[in-house]
């Protein structure tokens, strides 16, 4: 007698999926900032650590959409191996680059071929998770599934984005500043190799043609009611970086700049908590509605930025924001994901993805010429102008979700 109970999408993953495409991002979330570790302590520039992050989300942004839609037009499992070797390559020559007597110029270059070869496994772990959720399981499902899964990948992403800069910092005190670096090059091989190895690299969406090709024209991928999507996603990655910067300088300016990433971490736990908790949000508080809710308290939050005068209140402030930022990107995921065309949900989730690193790393590039230039009040208004345009977005979004509701399936 066999269980005639519906699949989840937990026993078709399996347990060690979800292992190791949580350890496979770990390497991305700490390429910014060991980057930036490595290049201040081998060069002795802020300046030009701020300039070579920026050049990694540069790459990213170039090429980080093109990967996606190389996966979904010849499978994950082809790219992923690729890029696995390529990457922990241009990690391992970025570092023998900036330790030698190279131009700024290549330093600049070297950097730009960590982001363009990054593999793009958290938007390629919510595709493939997409793909399966809407070709396995019963359609009463879906939606719900698909919210949830948004969640737990949004929580991921956050809980990996607050404890890579936090493991930088460690392995570049305990061991070198380039020992960062070449432990993530490590990890890609390992990791990322198994990511792409996975069974599940497998799935392909059924509404691929014959010869892997999609049955939607590209022009799909520039509807405005993507498009607004990718804004509000850039606006979260603005403020991801405007406000990291920002709170390093408010540290600095109180000579514990090591414990910035400490604080940030408040914001971090507080928000993939709520990240996790958007699953369980009725559906009638609807994916719009609830966007400019999150995105609502995580501008109130902002506003605190120009009365905070202690570490105590910045952490209350960053608890207001981290209970908004969470939920806004699992919202936004979650629109993304909705409105991908079809045969196209990988391209979408690396747009995603790309957005959110173009944001961060220039919107940390920005603060941090402002905060050595202009000061720390200045640089913290930044986050705050970050935070307006992901409601703006939000309230664009309203407009056109009025317009036009696409169906799940």
């Amino acid at each position: 007698m066999h269980d005639s109970a519906p699949p989840s999408l937990f026993r078709i993953a399996g347990l060690p999926y979800f292992i190791i495409a949580f350890v496979a991002r770990l390497p991305f979330a700490m390429m910014v900032v060991g980057v930036l570790t490595v290049v201040v302590s081998a060069r002795g520039s802020l300046s030009l650590g701020g300039l070579t992050s920026a050049a990694v989300g540069l790459g990213t942004a170039c090429f980080g959409p093109l990967l996606g839609a190389a996966a979904d037009r010849f499978g994950q499992r082809a790219v992923l191996v690729v890029l696995a070797v390529a990457n922990a390559t241009a990690l391992v020559g970025f570092t023998l680059v900036v330790y030698g007597t190279a131009a700024d110029a290549f330093v600049l270059l070297a950097a730009f071929g960590i982001g363009a070869t990054a593999p793009q496994v958290a938007p390629m772990s919510r595709s493939r998770l997409v793909t399966i959720i809407v070709d396995r399981l019963p359609e009463l499902t879906r939606q719900r599934t698909i919210s949830g899964t948004m969640a737990y990948e949004s929580a991921a992403d956050e809980t990996v984005f607050v404890f890579g800069p936090f493991l930088v910092g460690v392995l570049a005190s305990v061991i070198a500043p380039w020992a960062p670096l070449a432990i993530a090059a490590v990890l890609i091989v390992i990791f990322v190799g198994a990511f792409g190895l996975h069974p599940s690299a497998r799935a392909v969406s059924k509404h691929r043609n014959a010869d892997g090709s999609a049955p939607s024209a590209v022009s799909e991928l520039f509807r405005p009611q993507l498009l607004i999507v990718l804004i509000g996603t850039l606006g979260v990655g603005m403020f991801f970086g405007t406000m990291l910067t920002a709170l390093t300088s408010f540290m600095a300016d109180r000579g514990a700049a090591e414990q910035a990433g400490v604080l940030y971490g408040v914001m971090g736990v507080g928000s993939a908590i709520l990240a996790l908790g958007v699953a369980w949000l009725p559906p009638r508080f609807s994916m719009r509605a609830r966007w400019l809710v999150f995105a609502g308290i995580l501008l109130s939050g902002t506003l605190l930025l120009p009365f905070v005068d202690s570490p105590v209140s910045m952490m209350v402030a960053l608890g207001i924001m981290g209970a908004g930022i969470g939920p806004t990107l699992v919202t936004q995921y979650s629109f993304g994901a909705a409105r991908s065309p079809l045969g196209r949900s990988a391209t979408v989730m690396t747009m995603l993805g790309s957005a959110i690193v173009v944001g961060q790393s220039l919107g940390a590039a920005l603060t941090g010429q402002i905060a050595e230039s202009v000061g720390t009040s200045s640089a913290l208004v930044l986050p705050i102008i970050a935070a307006a345009v992901a409601l703006a977005a939000g309230i664009v979004n309203w407009r056109l979700s009025a317009i036009r509701v696409r169906r799940l399936d």
